[in-house]
């Protein structure tokens, strides 16, 4: 369940995977972090920072301070990535490393790339999945360039 409040964040992520620059070879992802309280403590986009760079992962770089994870959730327009063709660490292992426990997902990651299991590995470990399907279809459209 969600309320008013998580869709307004999810939106926020949504805005920010419209800062994506797109290309054939990724997803464009918009990632927010908000505490308790829902106030936003940071924000991140696919491809922000250098380093083939994920949304979920420029969120948790873009922190200002760790410790404001304890009641945080994470906001990300697509579900969190198991596997990178990259080598890069998967986004499922950062948020569980950062100690995240409720993260707000607007679509699952089609299988263009990889087979994920984000949403199942999370779960398995004690995170709260939540799809916030009212905006679904606006998830998706940051994915145009991929789906025609």
């Amino acid at each position: 369940m969600y309320t008013l409040q998580d869709k307004k964040l999810m939106q926020a992520a949504i805005d920010c995977g419209k800062q994506c620059s797109s290309v054939e070879s990724a997803y464009n992802v918009g990632a927010v972090i908000a505490d308790a309280n829902g106030a936003i403590i940071s924000t991140g986009y696919s491809r922000q920072l250098p380093g083939n760079t994920h949304a979920e992962q420029c969120a948790l770089l873009n922190l200002p301070d760790s410790q404001q994870l304890a009641d945080a959730s994470l906001y990300t327009t697509m579900e969190p990535c198991s596997k990178r063709l990259s080598g890069n660490v998967p986004c499922v292992s950062l948020i569980l490393q950062s100690g995240i426990k409720r993260v707000f997902v607007g679509v699952r990651e089609p299988p263009n790339f990889v087979n994920c299991t984000g949403a199942e590995e999370l779960q398995a470990e004690g995170v709260e999945i939540v799809y916030i399907s009212e905006l679904e279809d606006e998830c998706r459209e940051l994915n145009r360039h991929l789906t025609g």
